[in-house]
């Protein structure tokens, strides 16, 4: 009997199970990594772009966005949309060609994959016309814009044909001398335009008179010198004066390493200069002629250019924002914003952007079905150059709402002159930066590594890589202050011991101003200056925890003193002394300083020599090492280890390394009265606990805060040595304890203080359960495996159930070295259901890895992209939207002479 009791109960639990928790990835934030083609379609308004890994991408209106894939590991060298048709067409350059539909499927649309076709031989000219004139390969096809049955052929030596299909003969043949780059027609059907390789491009007239041997009009518009001119083509707008747009046209000497599209128009001449290279671009036409928008695909981002105001500024992008504009350090994920929050972060970001056009997003192709998101989510990144940025993340577009920066805290090495893309009037090529990606830092120690925003007070924590917390309140209004610093020292001043890293940044004495939004106030400097590699904030005590590779701290941000530190180094652990970045300091940080002083000589010398060499170098070198720092991190915190489980030794290296701190109201002492106390965990399998003793509110400013050791401080040190990786205390119902200052806004029910409570300690092997105050172990849970799975990271989040409205649980959500996602139960810790979710060998993607309150998760598939995931049966945000047909239908006559439409899927790449 007790058998079939169990089955039942267990055939309850697995319904349940299915109520509560389901896997799924429901969408790609960010900006496709490596894209490689461009396509847009008028009709349907949908923008698509292809990537060199076989990814194709559709966006509309926000919230419209399709993925799809090939088969063929290959990149999508062209996108071409039907006319008025919901297909598309995409070239792989392993010479195949892929049909794609969006196809209406429970009310919503899905992008299919419907054919495909292998080209058998290099697509050119026919195998019997290779032994006549060597015309070499042909470089553009474009069709005439209003007789479609005459084809312009182009050829790279020069030579232009126009090809009648059904006299099946040519009309007329233009000769022209120099290597041809790309063809246009004029929108009148009658004229040409070419470009060439040596910075020129040429008009041509369609006469009937063959040859033409010279062009009516012949311009170089950057000077007659060895140039790259468009690369992605050339395109006339017949808006009186006409808009002309080409790519490229800079001399190699002096501007070989700026990838620009100019624009001209009337007496306006500006060269468009982007900070990665140029892919393609299009036009997007109010009505049938008039220009409204130039949208260009780079390597890195997305921009939108609005031809109709004056100045042509750029238009923000809803979506396709470039996350790495510096590359991303950190994440953190905050659910459910209070509202006021909210609208106050908003309008800091507002101000930041009155230099965005006010046009409308100009591609609002198809219908966003997906219902409006329950709630207000914010996604904060922390990056390279020291700025974090805030997106909301409430639904399937990841917006940028406001960018904070710590650099202008410090003093840096970085020039606020020293802009090599600062233009002054007059000058010629008549540059103007656009677009945000910008990678390059020149401090990393500005790195952001920890951040901690509390949604209820505004107060904000960010901690980087030269061991600075810096402690910001939101303001509405501009302020000049001074932010006070403590130097905090973790070695205690123990003899023997030399930091060999990094220097700390210097704090600027003199008063700086600071923008609305969040400002800083206090900055807390550990010594040495290494990573922070945890922090904790309590904004009801007003008290914020750090913790380094060499030990942890308290600081109280109310009183600005520290109350707290404590010294975990062993001191064997030389490589901790020596810093993260030891071991390629060195070769690296002569090669920044020699290529800083190279960049600094090389704008001062365009100054009085416009032909001097380009830097290009140098940022390949930047780039280098700001990936093999952030390599060298992952390595050392992060990286799996393959192999069977056994015990450390004390004397492994960053054994000292603080992994996790939390703040916490609960029984330490004794089980009859709570006490506030901090739990610290660190690299080497040890717990440390600290009773904190808060005075009255009333006599908070007066009174210090006072942490205490001796009898009344716990030490944990678990069997195997294994890294702590996550704290959680539970309550006396077993539920983890709310955040700070949740109870007070009523948005959680007060803590059970009656019951026993418990510790739960996550370390990279097994979870495991103690008794407070006696810390006796009660139960365990081990998730490692003899193939060598570690815990990665850990995150408490609520998962409602699909079927009853008012059901929840409160489970444990783990995510381990193998890529794999276990979901447990608290508090009994028991195994409810895994799955899988990152490749193992993807150490980046689990390193960046970040959980939200209700059973989401975000993490990067690419230097631009997150990948986001759900686990919740009952809360998933992902893509629901429909696209239709247009009602319009193409002319079915080849010999209409009347004016056609922008032909859908026409980009500006020929060839």
């Amino acid at each position: 009997m007790k058998r079939f009791r169990r089955h039942g109960h267990d055939s309850q639990r697995d319904k349940l199970k299915q109520e509560l928790y389901q896997f799924n990835k429901t969408v790609e934030h960010g900006f496709p990594h490596q894209p490689s083609a461009l396509g847009f379609s008028p009709s349907l308004e949908l923008l698509a772009i292809g990537t060199r890994s076989g990814a194709i991408k559709l966006y509309g209106a926000p919230g419209v966005e399709f993925m799809g894939l090939h088969d063929e590991n290959a990149a999508v060298t062209q996108v071409h949309f039907l006319p008025h048709q919901v297909e598309l067409v995409t070239l792989l350059d392993d010479n195949s060609l892929h049909m794609w539909t969006l196809r209406a499927h429970k009310g919503v649309s899905e992008l299919l994959e419907i054919g495909r076709f292998t080209l058998t031989g290099p697509p050119g000219i026919p195998e019997e016309y290779v032994g006549r004139r060597n015309l070499e390969c042909v470089e553009a096809l474009q069709e005439n814009p209003l007789n479609p049955r005459q084809v312009l052929i182009g050829y790279s030596r020069g030579l232009m044909v126009l090809w009648d299909l059904d006299r099946r003969c040519a009309i007329q043949h233009f000769l022209g001398t120099q290597q041809l780059e790309s063809v246009c027609w004029m929108e009148d059907g009658g004229n040409i335009l070419s470009s060439h390789s040596d910075g020129s491009y040429c008009h041509w007239t369609v006469t009937g008179k063959d040859p033409q041997t010279e062009p009516e009009k012949q311009e170089t518009p950057y000077g007659k010198i060895p140039s790259i001119l468009v690369d992605s083509g050339i395109s006339t707008v017949s808006k009186l004066p006409p808009f002309l747009i080409f790519s490229g046209g800079m001399p190699r000497a002096s501007y070989g390493d700026r990838h620009c599209i100019s624009v001209i128009h009337s007496k306006t001449h500006v060269a468009l200069d982007f900070t990665s290279r140029i892919i393609d671009f299009f036009v997007i036409r109010d009505g049938e002629r008039d220009p409204n928008a130039l949208v260009v695909l780079v390597e890195e981002e997305l921009v939108v250019v609005d031809l109709q105001t004056e100045g042509w500024p750029v238009i923000q992008t809803p979506y396709l924002v470039p996350l790495h504009c510096s590359a991303i350090t950190c994440s953190h994920h905050v659910s459910s914003i209070p509202l006021k929050l909210w609208e106050r972060i908003q309008a800091a970001g507002k101000l930041q952007n009155l230099h965005y056009s006010r046009k409308p997003w100009p591609i609002n192709g198809g219908q966003n079905l997906a219902p409006d998101p329950p709630q207000r989510d914010l996604l904060l990144t922390g990056h390279e150059d020291g700025t974090v940025r805030f997106w909301d993340a409430s639904g399937v577009c990841l917006y940028p709402m406001y960018k904070l920066s710590t650099a202008m805290v410090f003093h840096t090495d970085a020039d606020p002159n020293d802009n090599m893309n600062q233009s002054t009037e007059g000058e010629w090529p008549p540059f103007r930066k656009v677009g945000c990606f910008d990678p390059y830092s020149d401090d990393p120690r500005l790195g952001i590594q920890k951040i901690h925003l509390c949604k209820y007070s505004g107060y904000l924590t960010v901690a980087g890589t030269a061991g600075q917390i810096l402690i910001l309140e939101i303001n509405d209004e501009a302020a000049e202050q001074t932010v006070e610093a403590t130097v905090v020292d973790l070695l205690q001043g123990q003899e023997g011991f030399r930091w060999k890293g990094q220097a700390r940044l210097d704090l600027r004495e003199d008063p700086v101003t600071f923008p609305s939004g969040f400002q800083p106030f206090a900055l807390v400097q550990c010594q040495p200056p290494a990573v922070v590699t945890a922090i904790a904030l309590h904004s009801e005590w007003k008290l914020v925890a750090f913790g380094t590779s060499h030990g942890f701290g308290v600081y109280d941000y109310q009183q600005k003193n520290n109350i707290l530190v404590r010294c975990t180094l062993n001191p064997n652990d030389q490589v901790a002394l020596e810093g993260p970045l030891s071991r390629v300091k060195s070769i690296k940080k002569s090669l920044r300083q020699s290529f800083r002083r190279i960049r600094r000589s090389r704008v001062s010398m365009r100054k009085h020599n416009p032909n001097n060499g380009s830097c290009l170098l140098w940022l390949q070198l930047q780039e280098i090492n700001a990936r093999l720092e952030a390599e060298t991190l992952h390595d050392m915190e992060l990286a799996p280890v393959q192999r069977k489980i056994e015990a450390r030794s004390a004397d492994d290296s960053f054994t000292g390394l603080v992994r996790t701190l939390y703040f916490a109201d609960t029984f330490l002492s004794d089980s009859s009265q709570s006490t506030p106390s901090l739990w610290a965990g660190t690299n080497g399998g040890a717990v440390f606990a600290y009773m904190l003793r808060l005075p009255p509110v009333e006599r908070r400013m007066d009174n210090k805060v006072t942490a205490h050791a001796g009898k009344n401080s716990k030490e944990i040190q678990l069997m195997h040595r294994a890294p702590v990786v996550g704290l959680v205390v539970l309550d006396g119902r077993g539920a983890p304890l709310p955040e700070p200052l949740e109870v007070a806004h009523d948005l959680a029910r007060s803590p059970d203080m009656q019951g026993s409570h418990q510790l739960l300690v996550i370390s990279e092997e097994q979870l495991k359960l103690f008794n407070l105050p006696k810390v006796s172990s009660k139960a365990k849970l081990k998730l490692t495996a003899l193939d060598g799975s570690r815990v990665r990271r850990v995150g408490v989040a609520w998962f409602g159930s699909s079927r009853v409205e008012d059901y929840g649980e409160s489970s444990l959500v783990v995510l381990t070295n193998q890529g794999e996602l276990h979901v447990v139960s608290l508090p009994s810790i028991k195994l409810q259901v895994h799955y899988p979710c990152i490749r193992r060998e993807d150490v980046s993607g689990i390193a960046s890895c970040v959980f939200t309150k209700h059973g989401q998760g975000l993490y990067l598939i690419s230097p631009s992209e997150f990948e986001r995931f759900s686990l919740s049966a009952r809360w998933v945000v992902e893509p629901r939207c429909l696209v239709e047909a247009p009602s319009e239908t193409r002319p079915t006559s080849h010999s209409s002479q009347v004016h056609r439409d922008q032909p859908d899927g026409a980009s500006m790449e020929n060839r």
